[in-house]
């Protein structure tokens, strides 16, 4: 839930997502939890203001100025998708999923996989541009 003033969630509904995405890590016991975990760590690493938070009946969600990217656990792969992926710049092409839609890229990770982190921090600072320079947008459009 967001607060009124700000937009953001509330201090406590943004702890109790953190919480729950702890459960969730924790309750993976194979190669997809520690995956899950390190994905979390370099998204949060990216930019300390990020907030995490729980959507759609249980999907790990990372927002600033809008939502950045979903995360969730499949039977055979880890899946980041970033909801206007097809905007960002992939020079590292971490894109791997998703290239029939118009707006969203995933990036499918499977067990044995490495992830290029420094790769993956430079697209989830890119996922944050693009937000913050869509917000500025929509904010200039509606004081004209």
């Amino acid at each position: 839930m967001a607060s009124k003033s700000s937009g953001k969630p509330a201090a406590k509904d943004q702890a109790n997502a953190s919480e729950r995405i702890d459960q969730l890590i924790a309750g993976i016991a194979d190669w997809r939890g520690k995956t899950l975990a390190g994905l979390r760590k370099v998204i949060l690493e990216a930019d300390p203001e990020i907030i995490e938070e729980w959507k759609w009946m249980g999907s790990p969600v990372w927002s600033r100025d809008g939502i950045i990217v979903v995360g969730n656990a499949h039977k055979e792969k880890v899946k980041l998708t970033f909801s206007h992926g097809a905007s960002l710049p992939d020079p590292d092409k971490l894109f791997n999923n998703g290239f029939g839609g118009k707006v969203w890229r995933a990036i499918d990770v499977f067990e044995g996989d490495e992830i290029d982190e420094r790769a993956l921090g430079n697209l989830i600072r890119a996922a944050v541009d693009y937000n913050q320079a869509k917000s500025k947008k929509k904010a200039s459009v509606g004081k004209k």
